[in-house]
């Protein structure tokens, strides 16, 4: 479904065995990136190369998975955890899993909130209209809030829908509709559900019906009307939401192992997270280098 475009950017080079976890941008074209296992997150100004941002290991920072840039606040959030579990020690000695905030500016640490739950992965983060921020837990099935100005996160919204299956990972990808409610993916099994926000209140949860199965449901961004979805078995999608249905439209697929996805004029820049190569079937073999790819949006 991708449309004739001017011809794209190339691709943008992230340090060598880095494998990222999330990327996000702000309006100026600037990519920021997180790292799973090296931690810290780069920045990539339009047209230039990846340079270091937050460093690793700052504010008690340990493994980098969501990153939000909110320039409404001048905040880049970022969810830190302890992966030493998947045989990733990542910097610092921070034990469980975090918010972490920094200014947007300076890369000057803000706050640390740490999630409750005595296990927890910190996934993901969309920042709603009244500038509170979200994060979602993949070892739970909770959604957390912060408010502005707040000291800690509370539970917003929990249900036994989005619990993690047996085996699998649960929540992962977070963003708000234009209806104003708010979204959530699974990531194993993958599924899409609707949390209904009302006065700032979460209602039902409610599970969406793809048009076709989805493998691996991981980044999750706004895209107009509907948002961009990031399926781990290679595909950048087009979700189009209408009322308990999720039409599903592949961009471009190819990608390996892809992890996250941000959006920055009519481009969508994606990154391959290659998780296999660290912890998974390939672990030990070389992934070759890491890029942020650009894909043409549809108009």
């Amino acid at each position: 479904m991708t449309q004739a475009h001017d011809i794209l950017p190339a691709p943008v080079g992230i340090p060598d065995r880095s494998f990222p976890e999330s990327l996000t941008s702000t309006c100026d074209g600037t990519l920021y990136v997180g790292s799973l296992n090296l931690g810290g997150v780069v920045k990539i100004a339009p047209g230039g190369q990846a340079e270091p941002f937050i460093q690793p290991g700052a504010a008690g920072s340990r493994s980098v998975l969501g990153v939000l840039a909110d320039e409404t606040s001048g905040t880049l959030y970022v969810c830190s955890n302890d992966m030493t579990g998947l045989g990733i020690p990542g910097p610092s000695d921070t034990r469980g899993a975090w918010l972490k905030s920094f200014d947007l500016a300076t890369g000057a640490p803000k706050g640390s909130y740490p999630l409750p739950e005595p296990s927890a992965m910190s996934n993901d983060i969309a920042v709603g209209s009244d500038g509170s921020a979200y994060v979602t837990d993949s070892f739970s099935p909770n959604v957390y809030r912060l408010r502005p100005g707040g000291t800690g996160l509370e539970v917003f919204a929990t249900d036994p829908l989005l619990a993690p299956a047996k085996g699998g990972v649960g929540l992962d990808g977070i963003a708000f509709g234009s209806d104003g409610h708010l979204y959530v993916t699974t990531f194993i099994p993958a599924a899409l559900f609707r949390i209904a926000v009302k006065d700032g209140k979460a209602g039902a949860v409610t599970v969406l019906r793809p048009s076709r199965p989805l493998d691996r449901a991981d980044g999750f961004r706004r895209f107009g009307d509907g948002f961009l979805l990031i399926e781990g078995a290679g595909s950048l999608d087009k979700v189009t939401i209408k009322d308990d249905a999720a039409q599903i439209e592949t961009i471009q697929d190819g990608f390996v192992e892809p992890v996250g996805v941000t959006q920055v004029g009519d481009i969508a820049w994606v990154a391959e997270g290659k998780s296999s190569f660290l912890f998974g079937a390939n672990k030990g073999k070389d992934p070759g280098p890491f890029t942020i790819k650009p894909v043409a949006l549809p108009r």
